[in-house]
């Protein structure tokens, strides 16, 4: 795969690869394998939540709150 960048961005790119001690090829492979990964990681989290709603797993506002305000208590 190919991709082609404006010149102001492949600029940054060149910049930002060239301070990471790598080239910009490099810097954008590791880019995308980082969003691909969390990109799986969230839309995962989502359809478990989604599941959960299905199942009627879910808490009111209140116990959220209730949550929330006990983790802030210690």
């Amino acid at each position: 795969m190919e991709v082609h960048f404006g010149p102001e961005l492949q600029a940054k790119l060149d910049k930002v690869a060239a301070d990471t001690c790598s080239d910009a090829d490099e810097y954008v492979r590791q880019l995308v394998e980082r969003y691909v990964d969390h990109d799986i990681w969230f839309r995962g989290k989502v359809a478990t939540g989604l599941e959960q709603l299905d199942g009627g797993e879910f808490l009111t506002h209140e116990q959220a709150g209730e949550r929330v305000e006990k983790m802030f208590r210690g």
